[in-house]
């Protein structure tokens, strides 16, 4: 079936009792025991609720996986699939991955003893390289935020495979109607749904997809002990933003690659991130495993105090963090999505104080050239 149709027809399209047409909102935090000493599906909403259950159906019918778990964020699935290790596990890492992934390995997991080694995944040869005796997981995010680094991931999911450690993709930019991480080799995907998925900037989620059923009961187990879940109006927010995914990321989508083919030729703009253009590093690989280059871009002005004044004389899009809603999203990575890095790392990477990370949302493409050719002339 074909994608687009899937966000449509995925089993949940009609509720089974009244033949309403949407998933009905379960607003409840308990259920009856009809015999009081067998247990039931759905007993306690921590454990399962049907509104969440519906939506990890589809999240799992749309990435092609065996489980789909629904948490209350997307750093709350990062969190609940990193804790599948254990103390002393050791875990690759991509190095310019969602700032927060690698904080909360740095910071809190470290503290439980597992170890982490960032790599530049584009090339599958560092991860290589990184192996341990322990190594039991890889971690990788592509296009990469928020520099939209290419990472091969049927190469690099095939070293992870051959060693025998777990492997998670995060799926956040590219979104299942554009990348199927699973079927490249993925054991786990993970989504923050609060972005394109949810699409209106108006809730929090995050979503899981596991490749098995053995390795989905794993993570049942963490996410019903962690608790870390979305309520039932959460769940369903979710639900009706992917009945709108593929309109909305192919006009956000032509809208990037205009707005990114036009940067590209800005007078005050020295460098652009962006998959979809001709001649991005690794474009032929994203080619292959994408079917396009996303809504996500990234710029550098010449210097800092043009991206500071560029923030300040944009007017259609919100400064602000997050990505994936219906307006357009101008970030500060350095002072948002990264801020926890330090600052010689980010600096290491490309992650200076004059990238401009942009989400493009629905806006006409022609609108928002025209707003950012005002917002990037030197500042008088």
């Amino acid at each position: 079936m074909d994608r687009g149709t899937l966000l449509i027809h995925n089993g949940h399209e009609i509720e089974p009792v009244t033949g309403a047409l949407g998933v009905t909102i379960y607003q409840t935090s308990t259920f009856y025991r009809k015999v009081i000493t067998e247990m039931q599906e759905f007993d306690y909403s921590r454990g399962g609720n049907p509104t969440r259950k519906a939506l990890e159906e589809i999240i799992a019918s749309l990435e092609g996986g065996a489980r789909g778990f629904a948490f209350a964020s997307g750093m709350s699935a990062i969190s609940s699939a990193l804790g599948l290790l254990s103390a002393g596990d050791h875990i690759i890492m991509a190095e310019d991955v969602y700032g927060g992934s690698r904080y909360i390995i740095e910071t809190f997991y470290k503290r439980w003893g597992l170890e982490m080694s960032a790599v530049d995944a584009s090339d599958p040869e560092n991860i290589k390289k990184a192996v341990r005796p322990n190594t039991k997981a890889l971690y990788l995010e592509t296009p990469s935020n928020p520099l939209l680094k290419i990472t091969d991931l049927k190469a690099c999911l095939e070293i992870a495979r051959e060693r025998g450690f777990l492997s998670m993709v995060d799926n956040t930019f590219m979104t299942p109607y554009l990348q199927r991480p699973l079927e490249l080799g993925a054991d786990i995907v993970v989504h923050s749904a609060t972005k394109f998925l949810g699409g209106h900037s108006d809730v929090i989620s995050g979503l899981a997809v596991t490749r098995t059923a053995e390795l989905g009961e794993r993570l049942y187990q963490i996410q019903n002990s962690f608790g870390a879940v979305p309520g039932p109006w959460d769940a369903w927010l979710v639900m009706r933003g992917i009945k709108t995914l593929k309109v909305r990321m192919e006009t956000q989508q032509a809208a990037a690659g205009k707005l990114a083919e036009w940067l590209l030729r800005h007078k005050q703009v020295t460098g652009v991130n962006y998959p979809g253009l001709p001649g991005h590093p690794g474009g032929d690989i994203h080619r292959a495993q994408a079917a396009g280059g996303g809504a996500m871009l990234s710029f550098k002005t010449k210097t800092t105090g043009q991206a500071l004044s560029f923030y300040s004389r944009i007017k259609l899009a919100a400064a602000a963090p997050s990505l994936g809603g219906v307006e357009t999203i101008a970030s500060y990575p350095v002072k948002m999505s990264h801020i926890n890095m330090p600052a010689p790392e980010r600096e290491r990477m490309g992650i200076t104080d004059n990238l401009i990370r942009i989400a493009v949302g629905l806006e006409s493409a022609e609108d928002l050239i025209a707003d950012f050719d005002q917002a990037l002339q030197p500042p008088s």
